[in-house]
């Protein structure tokens, strides 16, 4: 890897330590709170008056402006890689929390750590930014699909809420890939679909980690963030694979993927759980 790869691999690694950090904080903040966030309008107006959101907040922004630099700097299969290393950083955090580590938890780290690994071994170039309308059609088209999904929320548990963040964050992150100068109308729908994605994301993670501990939530969510854009980063903008290596690349994303979701079906899942449905309070409290 050059200094450029390497700087990039960095950047994303402190990015995923205060991801890991923001996500044991976020769930804090969401448990504290009566009723769960079951409305995004009422979401946002509560988050706004809470100063522990807005703590959540800045280290997500820390952690989201060191992944942009992941995202131009290396390919989207491992910048997205490096985000997984949240996971093990907030199971590490949940000890001082709620959820002690077993052999099984630390062994699931193990896997993502190796993952990793094995990407950054096989990793190439990244491609370049770009942004056509092909690309800005399918951003929002996504946008709009993922909101329709959003509406069964109340018939989803941790693990189905996570999936779809993952998917928000997926689309963030290869919109980011669309931002780019100067400023033209599918670059404008790029960098709008940053925000929008991961506000639908931030939610609907918020509200998997009220529903469960916070791996459960947060392993699904590290699937779709993961592989989606690995497959588009390969197959549609340009990244790249050193020869030879393409096994080893599928192997360390499968693996710290697996490591991920191992992780989060460990956790400790005996906290009693908010009902999922609406209730005349949820109404009320969420607007």
């Amino acid at each position: 890897m050059g200094p450029l790869e390497l700087g990039g691999l960095g950047a994303g690694l402190l990015g995923a330590v205060l991801f890991g950090c923001g996500a044991v904080a976020q769930a804090h903040g969401v448990r504290r709170h009566p009723v769960p966030p079951s409305h995004l309008v009422g979401f946002v107006a509560r988050s706004v008056r809470d100063p522990w959101t807005w703590l959540v907040l800045t280290a997500y922004l820390g952690g989201f402006l060191l992944h942009v630099v992941a995202i131009w700097w290396l390919p989207l299969y491992l910048a997205q890689a490096t985000v997984a290393m949240a996971l093990p950083v907030a199971a590490l955090a949940q000890r001082r929390v709620e959820e002690p580590l077993g052999r099984a938890h630390w062994t699931s780290v193990a896997l993502v750590v190796l993952g990793l690994v094995l990407l950054a071994a096989g990793s190439g170039s990244a491609g370049a930014t770009r942004a056509d309308p092909v690309l800005a059609l399918a951003l929002a088209l996504g946008a709009a699909a993922l909101a329709l999904a959003s509406v069964l929320r109340h018939h989803l548990g941790a693990a189905g809420l996570g999936a779809l963040a993952g998917l928000g964050y997926a689309g963030s992150a290869v919109a980011v890939r669309g931002v780019q100068l100067p400023v033209s109308g599918p670059v404008l729908v790029c960098a709008l679909a940053v925000p929008s994605f991961s506000l639908v994301a931030f939610w609907l993670y918020s509200l998997g980690m009220d529903r469960a501990a916070v791996s459960s939530a947060t392993a699904p969510m590290n699937v779709g963030q993961t592989f989606v854009p690995a497959a588009v980063g390969v197959a549609l903008l340009g990244d790249t694979v050193r020869a030879g290596w393409a096994p080893v690349v599928l192997v360390g994303l499968v693996v710290s993927t697996w490591g991920a979701v191992r992780l989060g079906r460990a956790a400790d899942l005996a906290r009693p759980h908010r009902a999922t449905g609406d209730s005349s309070a949820e109404l009320a409290a969420s607007g």
